[in-house]
């Protein structure tokens, strides 16, 4: 009797180290797999959500121009797009939720007047830098 308790009890033990060092191993071929795939979509995503803030960001300054005559100049800058500069007809905020970073955390440039149009509205990509490719390539108004 004693020795049939012995290996009930022995059966119901949990999972040796051989079984999670299986699991754990499949578990990282998966990840392995999977994450190439997945990181360059990361990218992707986020220069359409800087394409898409700098959409609407034009359109608050169309917005603001209508209301005042004239775009923000390079000395108020887009924040005249939230806090009145001291512009008499100025009927904002224009922006619901505040002027938003770019997506890797850094401020949009505004030119006024700008080269490529009435103003110019861009972000340097992921690097900050001008140029460059896939994540780190430019996202401007104009394009």
């Amino acid at each position: 009797m004693f020795f049939s308790l012995k290996m009930n009890l022995k059966s119901k033990a949990g999972f040796t180290l051989v079984e999670l060092l299986v699991v754990m191993v499949i578990i990282g071929l998966l990840a392995a797999l999977v994450a190439p795939r997945l990181f360059p979509k990361l990218g992707k995503g986020k220069q359409a959500a800087a394409k898409a803030q700098i959409e609407l960001i034009g359109q608050a300054l169309d917005h603001y121009r209508l209301d005042t005559g004239s775009y923000p100049t390079n000395e108020q800058g887009l924040n005249s797009l939230v806090t009145n500069p001291g512009v008499e007809k100025w009927q904002g905020p224009y922006l619901k939720k505040g002027l938003p970073l770019d997506p890797w955390g850094k401020a949009y440039i505004y030119q006024y007047p700008g080269t490529h149009g009435d103003y110019d509205l861009y972000s340097y990509g992921r690097d900050g830098k001008p140029g460059g490719d896939d994540e780190d390539a430019d996202v401007s108004s104009w394009q």
